[in-house]
C-alpha cells in the first residue's frame, strides 16, 4: 500500500493523523513505499527508549542518492536541480540540471575512491555554499562514506575536535570562501586544525577564492586535478553502494549543555523517508516550483531541506553563497525575483534583521511568484510573523512555522501550507506520525489543552537520531534518561485551548542564538581559556535581531590595559576556540559570581539581571556571598 505524500484538506489531516497514531508502523510503511528500495524491509520498526535502540525498515537495502538523482533522470533529467546564486551579484550564477548533478556526483564519488575513501569511512567537509558542497555530500552518500559537514564559520579548534571525535580519514575543503564583503581563508583554517589530527590522510581542495594556500605533498590535492584524472580515465559512472537502512548516513555536531559538542548520527533509510515526506507535505510541493531555503548546508536545515528532502522529491532548490544584507539589504528579494521563487524558507533572525532596514528596501521588488513562506531555527515572534506575512507574502502566502531539531532530522510540529489554520508564533500541530506530549517536572504527562510543560515525544519517528557518535551513553542520558520511555527535546512548550503548540524556549543550559544552538558550558570553557580569566558564567538575554544574545559575567582580576581591550581579547579567544558565532554580545566584569555554598553558580539570578528584571531575584540569603548580587546588579550593562 502506498499513501500520498501530501494531504489535501484539514479534514484529511485529522483522519491521517489519527491513523498514524493508532497504526504508526502501517502509516510509515505506506509512506516508505513512495521511495526506491533495492530490497524491501523485513520489519518496519523495532524500538525501545530505554537503551535506547531504534531501528526502522530493518533488512531494507537502498542508496539515498538513487532516490535523489537516478530515479529522476528519465523524466526530470533536464530540469534544474540546483540554482546557485553567488555571494557577489556581479558573478554569474550556475544552473545544474538533475542529469548534470548526477554526472558530477558520480565523478566526485570516483575521486573519493581514487583517494582511498570507502564505505564506512568518515569524511569531514568544510566548504563555502557552492554547488560542490552539495556534490561532495551526495558523493559521500553514493559510496557509503559517512559525511560530517562543519559550518564554514567554525574555528580550527572546533574543526579539530570534530575531526578527532569521528576519526575522519579525508577532508574536503576549498582555498577560501566569500560571505558578504569578507573572504574566509578555509584552507588556512584547516591547516591550523590538522596540526592535531593524526587520522587525516588526504585533503581535497576546491578552487573558489584564489587565495594563496599551502599544499602539502602527499596529503593535499586539488579538486580540479582529481576530476581531470577521472575524465582521463573515462571513469564517469559510479554505481551506488548498496546500504542497509540502518547504516550511518552522516554525523552532524550540535551543542549540548556540556562543553563538548556531540555528534548526532542519522541513518540512511529512515532519514530519507522522513525528510522527503515532511518536505513534500509541509510545503505542499508542486512539480516545477522553485524552492529557496536560505540556510547553510553546514547546519541540519541545509542537510534536510536544501539537499536530501527537496532532491528526493525532484524539486528545484536554490543555494545562496552570501548573506541577506550584502551588497544591499534587498539581496534576498532580488534572488526571489531573479529565480521566480515560489517557496521561501528562512530564519526569524534573518526576517528581523531585514525588517530593521525599513520598508523602503522593499519598494520596487517583485514578490508575485511567492506562494508559500516558511520559518526555521527558533520560534518566530508575532511582530516578525506579521511583517513576513504582510510585506513579503502580501497576505496570500501561508507561513509554515516549523519546529524541529538536529536530532529529529526533520519537521515535527508544523503547519501544512494552506491546510492547517495558522496562528502567529505557533508551530501549530504535529505532523502525521509525530506524537508529542507535555510533561511536568516529575515526568507526569499533562493532559488536555490550555497547559504547558516540557516537550517530549512518546513514539519513534523514522528521522530521529540513533546515537551520538562513539558515545551511546551520552545519547541515552541527554535524550532518554530524563523521563522514562520518552524522548526529551529540551524545550518548554505551551499547548493552547485549540491544542496548538507554541515553543517557549530551552529548559536547559543551551542558548538559541540566530537559530543556532550554543551550549553555555562551551562558551564558558572558551572564555576561561583566556589567561587573565578566573571563571565565567554565560546566560542568554532577549536580543532584537538574534532572538537570544550571549551575556557573559567574567571574573578577571588581572586585566591588562583597559576594560574595552580586555573585552576584545576575550571575544578574540572565543572566536579562536569556537568561532565568531559564539562570541558574547555583552561582557560584564565582576568580582565574583553568585554561588550556593556547594559552589553551584546560580544562573537563574544572572539570567534575570541580564534580562533587566531585577525586581524579584528570589531568596539570595542562601548564597555564599549575597553582597556579590548587588554589585552585579549595579554594574549590569
Amino acid at each position: 500500500m502506498k499513501t500520498s505524500m501530501k494531504i489535501s484538506s484539514f479534514e484529511e489531516y485529522k483522519q491521517v493523523y489519527q491513523q498514524s497514531v493508532e497504526h504508526p508502523e502501517q502509516f510509515w510503511e505506506s509512506i516508505a513505499n513512495n521511495f526506491l528500495w533495492r530490497k524491501k524491509w523485513d520489519k518496519v520498526l523495532d524500538w525501545n527508549f530505554k537503551d535506547p535502540s531504534i531501528k526502522w525498515f530493518q533488512g531494507a537495502k537502498l542508496n539515498i542518492t538513487e532516490n535523489c538523482l537516478d530515479r529522476h533522470l528519465e523524466a526530470l533529467g533536464d530540469k534544474p536541480a540546483i540554482l546557485w546564486e553567488p555571494n557577489d551579484p556581479q558573478e554569474h550564477h550556475r544552473v545544474l540540471t538533475y542529469q548534470q548533478l548526477y554526472d558530477k556526483v558520480c565523478q566526485f564519488a570516483n575521486v573519493l575512491k581514487n583517494n582511498g575513501a570507502k564505505k564506512g569511512d568518515r569524511i569531514c567537509i568544510y566548504m563555502p555554499m557552492v554547488p560542490e558542497l552539495a556534490i561532495a555530500v551526495l558523493a559521500c552518500a553514493r559510496i557509503g562514506a559517512v559525511h560530517s559537514v562543519v559550518f564554514g564559520g567554525f574555528s580550527a579548534q572546533s574543526i579539530a575536535d570534530r575531526i578527532n571525535d569521528a576519526a575522519c580519514k579525508l577532508i574536503i575543503t576549498a582555498d577560501g570562501g566569500f560571505r558578504g564583503n569578507k573572504p574566509i581563508p578555509l584552507k588556512n583554517i584547516i591547516d591550523d586544525a590538522l596540526v592535531q589530527c593524526p587520522t587525516i590522510e588526504r585533503v581535497i581542495v576546491l578552487t573558489r577564492s584564489r587565495t594563496p594556500v599551502s599544499m602539502i605533498k602527499g596529503r593535499d590535492v586539488w579538486w580540479e586535478d582529481e576530476i581531470q584524472k577521472i575524465e582521463t580515465q573515462g571513469n564517469l559512472e559510479c554505481p551506488p553502494e548498496v546500504m542497509d537502512a540502518e547504516d550511518m548516513l552522516f554525523i552532524l555536531y550540535t551543542s549540548g549543555s556540556t562543553g563538548k559538542p556531540k555528534g548526532v548520527v542519522h541513518t540512511c533509510g529512515g532519514y530519507m523517508v522522513y525528510t522527503g515526506y515532511t518536505f513534500a507535505n509541509a510545503f505542499q510541493y508542486e512539480p516545477g516550483e522553485v524552492y529557496f531555503c536560505t540556510a547553510d548546508i553546514g547546519w541540519i536545515t541545509g542537510h534536510s531541506y536544501i539537499a536530501y528532502g527537496p532532491l528526493s522529491q525532484g524539486a528545484t532548490t536554490v543555494m545562496f553563497e552570501g548573506i541577506p544584507s550584502w551588497p544591499t539589504p534587498g539581496r534576498f528579494w532580488d534572488i526571489v525575483e531573479k529565480y521566480e521563487v515560489n517557496i521561501l524558507y528562512t530564519a526569524p533572525t534573518a526576517i528581523r534583521s531585514l525588517m530593521s532596514f525599513g520598508d523602503d528596501v522593499l519598494k520596487g521588488k517583485n514578490f508575485s511568484s511567492l506562494r508559500k513562506l516558511g520559518s526555521v531555527g527558533e520560534p518566530i515572534n508575532e511582530e516578525a510573523w506579521h511583517w513576513f506575512d504582510e510585506k513579503i507574502g502580501m497576505g496570500k502566502c501561508p507561513i509554515v512555522d516549523t519546529w524541529w531539531q538536529t536530532e529529529t532530522g526533520g519537521f515535527m510540529i508544523s503547519p501544512i501550507a494552506g491546510i492547517t489554520p495558522t496562528k502567529p508564533g505557533y508551530a501549530t500541530l504535529p505532523l502525521p506520525g509525530v506524537q508529542p506530549v507535555l510533561v511536568d517536572e516529575n515526568g507526569n504527562i499533562v493532559e488536555g489543552n490550555g497547559v504547558s510543560g516540557n516537550l517530549c515525544i512518546r513514539f519513534p519517528w523514522p528521522g530521529m537520531l540513533r546515537t551520538t557518535y562513539g558515545d551511546h551513553e551520552r545519547c541515552r542520558t541527554t535524550y532518554f534518561a530524563t523521563y522514562e520511555n520518552l524522548y526529551f527535546t529540551g524545550d518548554g512548550c505551551l499547548r493552547d485551548e485549540d491544542g496548538y503548540y507554541r515553543i517557549t524556549g530551552r529548559v536547559d543550559d543551551v542558548l538559541n542564538v540566530s537559530g543556532h544552538r550554543i551550549g553555555t558550558a562551551e562558551v564558558e570553557n572558551a572564555i576561561n581559556m583566556h589567561s587573565s580569566v578566573v571563571e565565567s558564567a554565560v546566560v542568554g538575554y532577549p536580543h532584537d535581531i538574534k532572538g537570544q544574545g550571549v551575556y557573559a559575567f567574567v571574573v578577571c582580576p588581572n586585566k591588562h590595559g583597559d576594560d574595552e581591550l580586555a573585552r576584545k581579547d576575550i571575544i578574540m579567544t572565543v572566536s579562536r576556540i569556537i568561532g565568531a558565532i559564539a562570541k558574547p554580545d555583552k561582557i560584564q566584569f565582576v568580582s565574583g559570581l553568585p554561588k550556593t555554598r556547594s559552589g553551584k553558580i546560580m544562573r537563574r539570578i544572572l539570567r534575570k539581571i541580564a534580562e533587566g528584571d531585577t525586581s524579584n531575584l528570589g531568596d539570595t540569603s542562601t548564597l555564599l556571598d549575597p553582597a556579590v548580587v548587588d554589585e552585579i546588579k549595579e554594574g549590569a550593562l
